[in-house]
């Protein structure tokens, strides 16, 4: 059974589907992989970029979420109409997910998710937070500054320390976006303006 609906396609997913975490992880993976071989040509030949996804499979309806990008603007909405689009398309034909589930397609926005080690190297001197897949340093949570990054590893500054994380670690990564200077906030505290002294 398929539908679609406002946000994209709808089919039907095998209810009860139960997962060891091994076993889970290596399904999600294998099944972004396919997804990826079969999107990033697509979007490239509308003039995007596929900047990453994610597939969380569940027992009732699954989560497709897309994130597209342009290098030299911003994404708008009808970029992400026409990738939408072409997507449910594809996904018709070569059907990678069997079972229902929901396509989302957007920008990855100023706190854009990072996955690759060239997006880690994008954003060498740029401040992020992540989770691990297991702690490191007593943390599974962290925050600080990429001071250098390669294909295998990534060396984040929190404070006064300096960490090597293997990015095979990374569960999750995200930009902090510097909201000063993109101009969405203020570089200091606004306080009252000072009260003019004169003779009455």
């Amino acid at each position: 059974m398929y539908r679609k609906g406002p946000h994209g396609p709808f089919c039907v997913f095998p209810g009860g589907m139960q997962f060891h975490d091994e076993t889970r992880v290596d399904f999600v993976s294998d099944t972004v992989t396919r997804i990826t071989s079969l999107v990033a040509p697509l979007l490239e030949s509308l003039g995007l970029e596929l900047w990453g996804l994610e597939y969380s499979p569940t027992s009732g309806r699954s989560l497709l979420r897309v994130y597209i990008n342009v290098a030299d603007r911003h994404v708008d909405i009808e970029d992400c109409a026409r990738a939408s689009r072409e997507i449910s398309a594809a996904m018709d034909v070569h059907d990678p997910i069997s079972g229902e589930y929901t396509l989302e397609v957007s920008s990855p926005g100023i706190d854009r998710p990072l996955y690759t080690p060239a997006h880690y190297a994008l954003y060498c001197g740029h401040q992020i937070k992540l989770t691990l897949r297991l702690p490191q340093d007593g943390r599974r949570r962290m925050q600080g500054v990429i001071k250098a990054s390669d294909a295998q590893t990534l060396s984040l500054q929190i404070e006064d320390q300096l960490l090597n994380i293997a990015l095979t670690n990374i569960e999750k990564a995200r930009v902090v976006p510097d909201l000063v200077a993109l101009g969405l906030a203020s570089s200091g505290p606004v306080g009252r303006a000072p009260r003019k002294h004169g003779k009455d």
